[in-house]
């Protein structure tokens, strides 16, 4: 078991200070993912904690124990990185026996350790076998083999499945997934830019932003209720649409080019606010039902099940996107009315920030 505090966490490089009073708990036993932009801080976090950048200021504790200065083999933490960094001369064996042989375990314990890793990363047949004769999947397993026959308290992953391919992206997240269902007590931390792994593998997800905590919560926490706008255009793909929007009075807003549109709750009128809503919350319009918006389709990607509709946006912002059934027949050039649902609307201020309906704003 192992449960990781930092507190005030802050890394400088010179005059420039890359993480800023990093706040995070992360109890025992936990799937958490960093996610955000290139040079958020994600993968800089996570090497603080693996011990391989020092902690600047601020307190890192692993089940209460100060680990600021405890050097990286010493802290029970073990690390899957980007690259495989295996040894090409070495078998897959020697490869995942390496660290335990350099720590004087017994033969018969590293033996029975590596086997029951190989067995359940499905590497057995390949213990014999040189990395250069593996594919990039197998590798990265081996790679984690590495790690696991460590017994780590902590596992981290820096970006593991950023160098294969979209096939073996899955099947070795899926491998991953039951990596942590075998070892429930297991702390894990993975790094990585891609959404789809981050909603499917996390018990709760960092969003990361210039080195500072933007929200934590659960896949579903952070796609249906997004803290602010910058986590509801980070999280979803498609991004969320976002359209300035006034409050009419009631739950009335006035979208741009005279679009209509329900807010969840009611706002005071002639606040100026930003209105959200995700592509999959939007549907053609009803004949004589009020659209929202109403655009030209500029493209359309065909996904199979559903299709992404494009529409220009006369302001030259980023066009709105619908993701909309695949049987519906849509054409380039042809205009389309698009009606939300009026309970999956996202509202922020002017700051950002998303509003709630115990905290309106006056007009």
């Amino acid at each position: 078991m192992a449960h990781l505090t930092l507190r005030d966490v802050r890394k400088t490089y010179g005059y420039m200070e890359v993480l800023h009073g990093i706040d995070l708990d992360i109890p025992s036993g936990e799937f958490v993912v960093f996610v955000g932009p290139s040079g958020c801080g994600k993968s800089t976090l996570l090497r603080t904690i693996a011990g391989l950048e020092e902690i600047s200021s601020g307190e890192f504790r692993l089940d209460g124990a100060l680990m600021n200065r405890v050097a990286p083999a010493q802290r029970g933490i073990a690390m899957v990185f980007q690259s495989y960094a295996l040894y090409p001369h070495m078998t897959v064996y020697d490869n995942m026996a390496f660290g335990l042989k350099i720590a004087g375990l017994p033969r018969r314990e590293i033996r029975a350790r590596i086997e029951r890793a190989a067995e359940s990363l499905q590497l057995s047949p390949y213990l014999d076998r040189f990395p250069k004769a593996l594919s990039g999947g197998q590798r990265q397993r081996v790679a984690i083999g590495r790690a696991i026959v460590r017994n780590p308290r902590v596992f981290l992953f820096d970006e593991p499945l950023s160098n294969l391919d979209a096939a073996l992206r899955v099947a070795t997240r899926i491998e991953i997934a039951r990596l942590k269902q075998a070892m429930p007590g297991t702390t894990m931390i993975y790094v990585t830019h891609d959404q789809t792994e981050a909603m499917t593998l996390a018990d709760r997800i960092v969003v990361l932003r210039d080195g500072r905590i933007e929200q934590v919560g659960s896949p579903v926490e952070l796609y249906r209720r997004p803290a602010n706008l910058f986590v509801a255009r980070f999280i979803g793909s498609p991004a969320m649409n976002v359209l300035a929007a006034e409050a009419q009075g009631g739950t009335r807003l006035r979208l741009p080019d005279g679009g209509l549109a329900e807010a969840p709750f009611e706002i005071a009128p002639g606040t100026a606010l930003q209105y959200g809503i995700r592509p999959e919350d939007l549907r053609p319009a009803a004949p004589g039902e009020a659209a929202a918006v109403t655009g030209r389709i500029s493209l359309i990607e065909q996904l199979g099940e559903v299709q992404l509709a494009y529409l220009e946006a006369a302001d030259g912002a980023a066009p709105l996107v619908a993701k909309l059934p695949g049987t519906l027949p849509l054409a380039t050039g042809q205009r389309i009315a698009l009606a939300p649902r009026p309970e999956a609307a996202h509202l922020f201020g002017e700051d950002g920030e998303r509003l709630r309906p115990a905290a309106r704003i006056a007009a």
